[in-house]
């Protein structure tokens, strides 16, 4: 168990640490922070939690066929009427269950990203990389260090190779090149510039 009680899978040890990164993330956010911007344009903090947990949710339902987000992801309101806490869990809780269930060697798996299928490894990493760049978002948003590890941003950067481009302008900005998204260096660097973001974000 988690410390919030939440169950955590064994199968896929890169879904769990993106998901402590996702609650670390949402953890460190002060009470006065919920409006700051984010590296998601146009969107604030409040809204990149309310997306992250609809994400994992809607992973969740394509696995399961259970119900899926009652806010649309892409379209959050920045209204809270629940703890960030209570939000969050469930989703986690959630996706980590359904994922519990799926036999790591499935060839093809539901996902909520074209085309529609992947192998159960892929799926789960798609899955870990929403998560662990959205925590990416609020962290450096409200001050706190970056989650993504080398041993976090390593394999996401392999998973996003294999799924970014079909997806291009719809969930992932344009890809930055390193003169356009600043000169950081490592794995989390350029996974962050991969997928549109400048690791140097402020």
């Amino acid at each position: 168990m988690s410390e919030h009680g939440t169950n955590n899978t064994t199968t896929w040890p890169l879904l769990d640490s993106a998901h402590a990164a996702l609650r670390a993330a949402v953890r460190g956010v002060s009470d006065g922070d919920w409006d700051r911007p984010t590296p998601c344009a146009e969107w604030n903090v409040t809204q990149v939690l309310q997306h992250a947990a609809g994400d994992q949710l809607g992973y969740a339902s394509s696995l399961t066929g259970g119900p899926g987000p009652a806010e649309n992801p892409f379209a959050p309101s920045g209204k809270l009427t629940d703890s960030p806490r209570a939000v969050l869990e469930p989703a986690l809780a959630a996706a980590a269950d359904a994922w519990a269930k799926v036999d790591a060697t499935a060839q093809e798996v539901r996902v909520p990203l074209p085309p529609g299928t992947m192998t159960a490894a892929l799926g789960v990493g798609a899955c870990a990389l929403d998560a662990a760049v959205h925590a990416w978002d609020m962290a450096v948003a409200t001050g706190q260090p970056s989650p993504l590890t080398p041993e976090l941003a390593r394999p996401l950067l392999e998973v996003a190779r294999q799924i970014v481009e079909p997806v291009r302008g719809f969930a992932f900005a344009p890809a930055l090149t390193e003169e356009e998204g600043g000169p950081a260096k490592g794995e989390a660097a350029e996974l962050l510039r991969y997928l549109g973001r400048s690791p140097d974000w402020a």
